[in-house]
């Protein structure tokens, strides 16, 4: 049988471990509505930005790649992508970004206010972002859109946890009341 101290022990460290968890989770959050932000700045700027000025840009990036190296791989990769870029595939790269940015900070303002409504629509959303990025990591086997969904994931797992804690806190005011 466990003393008064003990329980009161053990109360205080599950309070410290969700106090922990919660910063973790309002970290993570902030984090993603700056990756938010700044896709749709990029979103925008690929929308409004000519493919003359990414070519542009992409010689002036590679110049040096391709003068030590004529046949450097990413250097020839990303010319060619923009060479042959088109209108079409720029656009919808830009609504894409803009949308998903845009969804994903909607969300996260959401999360941070704590409105208990917008975490299962926010759970089933990251979980379509997490299903589609590793679709999309079974064609380009991409070490970074990989981190990306295991932070994913993670975040998904934090605003499971936040969300039960926060709705069995609330139900429990309520009785108390």
């Amino acid at each position: 049988m466990k003393t008064t101290g003990e329980v009161r022990v053990m109360g205080l460290n599950r309070m410290l471990d969700e106090k922990r968890l919660h910063l973790m989770f309002e970290v993570s959050l902030w984090f993603k509505a700056v990756f938010a932000l700044s896709e749709i700045v990029a979103g925008v700027a690929t929308y409004f930005v000519p493919q003359r000025f990414l070519l542009t840009l992409v010689i002036w990036v590679t110049r040096d790649e391709f003068a030590e190296d004529p046949h450097d791989l990413v250097a020839t990769f990303l010319l060619h992508s923009v060479q042959h870029l088109s209108i079409g595939a720029q656009k919808f790269a830009a609504i894409y970004l803009l949308a998903h940015g845009v969804i994903k900070l909607w969300l996260i303002a959401g999360l941070l206010r704590e409105r208990l409504c917008y975490y299962p629509v926010s759970m089933a959303v990251f979980g379509l972002f997490v299903i589609y990025q590793l679709y999309r990591f079974s064609f380009t086997h991409s070490f970074w859109l990989l981190l990306v969904t295991a932070l994913d994931v993670a975040i998904l797992a934090l605003t499971w946890h936040e969300y039960h804690y926060l709705r069995n806190e609330r139900k429990a005011a309520l009785y108390h009341s």
